[in-house]
């Protein structure tokens, strides 16, 4: 923003046009004066000149009258005693005399005719000079009292420069401290961003481990079931072979019985955990918060453009105020009529330019809000996200590494999961499940308080799949509705039970 000059930097320059002005009036006064002497000079020396042409007239006609008196003398003496002759004489000496009166009377008129319209043609000249300089005069004082006026008016608008510099000045400080904002905001948006992006990263990196550990496990077990093979061989061989005491083979199953049972319930647990994961997971989420937080990403970009839409309105609002500050600054000098309007319009622009402000800070508070609810909805995302962690890409359909939102696609992956959950669970007893699962939770927390003597027996994983087979086949088949409702009751009462927290914020 332009800055304006301040009271102290203006008078001298105000000053300073006002000596020019009078400057400019005095020297228009000099030649006015100037052009009014050198026509009353030529007036002046127009009637001399008259006065002495009259004068030489009047001796030329005595001069004339002289003459014919000394030729009329001549002439009675030479026309003594001849009458007929001087009687002729006298007649064409006095038609001789009336020609050359006439012609002189018209030599006379043409002269002062020639002389008169000289002496117009200058007064009109000189008539047309003084109107000029009447013109320019007037035109000065008209000047003169414009810049008077606009000199007192100056002075008077001089008193609250100070104010309105002061409150542009502040505004000025105003808008650089938003903007200031405005990049810390992005500064730590884009931390934000770099951090989602490295923890995704991690958690993308996160299923290429699990695979094998899987695979590890997997082998573990492979290799205690050809152990075991191995010993159930053995002891085959030796009850072929010869009759066992009861003592000995009691406490052998016992053994054998004991370690399957340590390393059996060690899955379990392992099992339970996880199932206990998925109970926490499904219990905070449902399908219409799944779809909100997949059309949180697209209310994120209409904000971010309306964000982008309300800085350049901003910008081009700051530009039109800056063009109407210096339009404010040439106004001064244009006249009080145009200053009025252009204050006019300049308060009219500066109460557009709040009201767009206003606009523009309320968008951002919106803005702000959706943000928080986008923050608390990846929060969520991530919670779920880590409930899941158990279930690997092997049975999950792998998504594309070159997505570009990493919390919608972590989102669609938990979709998958749940779904794959949902999927297996698909046909199954959910009381009997629940049942099965509180039992084997109540033995698995008490398995180390039990004494020796009070060890339960574990059936055989063929045995228990045939009676829970066999069991589904008795029970009723129930419909996908049927356990869409089931499986919203459970997660009621576990919400009810043991409420989610939430995480801080994305």
């Amino acid at each position: 923003v332009k800055m304006a000059l301040s009271p102290e930097a203006r008078k001298p320059a105000i000053h300073q046009q006002i000596v020019e002005m009078q400057r400019e009036v005095q020297l228009l006064e000099r030649n006015r004066a100037a052009s009014y002497e050198k026509k009353e000079s030529t007036i002046k020396k127009s009637r001399e000149t008259i006065l002495q042409l009259r004068e030489e007239n009047k001796m030329l006609q005595r001069q004339v009258a002289e003459a014919r008196a000394g030729d009329e003398h001549a002439i009675k003496a030479a026309f003594n005693n001849r009458g007929m002759e001087e009687s002729a004489y006298r007649n064409l000496s006095g038609k001789v005399r009336r020609v050359t009166v006439d012609l002189n009377s018209w030599n006379t008129w043409i002269c002062v005719c020639v002389c008169v319209c000289v002496c117009l043609q200058r007064l009109r000249v000189l008539e047309n000079n003084l109107e000029k300089t009447k013109l320019k005069s007037q035109a000065a004082k008209h000047i003169m009292r414009g810049y008077l006026k606009l000199k007192n008016h100056l002075q008077e608008e001089s008193l609250t420069f100070n104010g309105q510099l002061d409150y542009l000045e502040a505004d000025i400080l105003k808008h650089k401290e938003e903007l200031r904002n405005l990049q810390i905001m992005n500064n730590d948006a884009q931390l934000s961003k770099d951090a989602a992006k490295a923890e995704l990263q991690q958690q993308e990196e996160l299923p290429y481990k699990e695979p094998k550990e899987s695979e590890r496990i997997i082998a573990r077990y492979r290799k205690q079931v050809e152990e075991r093979k191995a010993q159930t061989e053995k002891a085959d061989r030796r009850a072929q072979r010869a009759p066992v005491q009861p003592d000995e083979l009691s406490s052998e199953a016992q053994r054998s019985t004991t370690r399957m049972t340590g390393e059996e319930e060690k899955s379990i647990s392992t099992f339970e955990e996880a199932f206990q994961r998925i109970k926490e997971a499904t219990g905070v989420t449902n399908i219409h918060v799944w779809e909100g937080f997949i059309s949180q990403g697209e209310t994120h970009k209409h904000l971010e453009g309306l964000k982008a839409k309300n800085e350049k309105v901003l910008l081009q609002l700051k530009k039109e105020k800056e063009h109407l500050d210096q339009q404010f600054q040439d106004m001064k000098y244009s006249g009080e009529a145009k200053l009025s309007s252009d204050q006019q319009m300049l308060e009219e622009c500066q109460q557009h330019l709040l009201t767009e402000q206003q606009r523009c800070d309320a968008a951002k508070e919106h803005l702000d809000c959706l943000v928080k609810t986008l923050n608390t909805a990846c929060a969520g995302v991530e919670h779920l996200a880590s409930k899941l962690q158990h279930i690997t890409l092997d049975m999950v359909a792998q998504l594309p590494h070159s997505s570009k939102e990493s919390v919608v696609d972590l989102l669609a992956q938990c979709e998958l999961k749940l779904q794959l959950l949902q999927d297996e669970l698909h046909g199954k007893d959910l009381s009997t499940l629940m049942k099965e699962m509180e039992e084997e939770e109540f033995s698995t927390r008490n398995v180390g308080k039990l004494p020796d003597y009070n060890t339960r027996i574990k059936l055989p994983e063929d045995e228990r799949l045939d009676e829970e087979e066999s069991e589904e086949d008795e029970a009723d088949i129930i419909t996908r509705e049927e356990l869409k409702r089931q499986s919203q009751l459970m997660v009621d009462s576990r919400a009810k039970r043991k409420p989610w927290k939430k995480k801080g914020n994305f």
